[in-house]
């Protein structure tokens, strides 16, 4: 189990087109103590955050309306900043290069979420300390 106090103050960019599923996503990481940046339903709007905003690592849906989220987790892998995607494709809706990249499978429980979150908060540490 995550202790989720080590999530509390952690700022996640939420990139999700279904506003259902991104309503819950964000209620989620308000319940473990994180800041939300966005949540973001286009790709355009989610590049404009990274640049932007403050954030510390971000949950993906791999497609956004049609549209591959590759490009946003191109420019968030230049800035050094971690990610995960969410998917109901699992593993094989990621490409090659993402191979390695923590993988929310649609639906998923808050508890996934905290374990997921935990792992990129340490690529956060990690990033930091070097």
């Amino acid at each position: 189990m995550t202790d989720t106090a080590q999530l509390a103050g952690l700022r996640v960019l939420v990139v999700e087109d279904e506003m259902m599923v991104s309503m819950l996503i964000e209620d989620m990481l308000t319940d473990l103590g994180c800041a939300v940046v966005g949540p973001a339903s286009r790709l355009d709007e989610a590049a404009e955050l990274v640049r932007t905003s403050e954030l510390d690592c971000a949950v993906l849906d791999v497609n956004l309306g049609g549209q591959p989220i590759f490009p946003l987790a191109d420019l968030l892998r230049e800035r050094g900043k971690p990610f995960a995607f969410a998917t109901g494709y699992g593993d094989a809706g990621v490409r090659d290069v993402d191979k390695g990249t923590p993988v929310l499978q649609k639906p998923f429980r808050e508890g996934d979420l905290a374990r997921v979150l935990a792992e990129l908060r340490a690529r956060v540490s990690e990033v930091k300390d070097s």
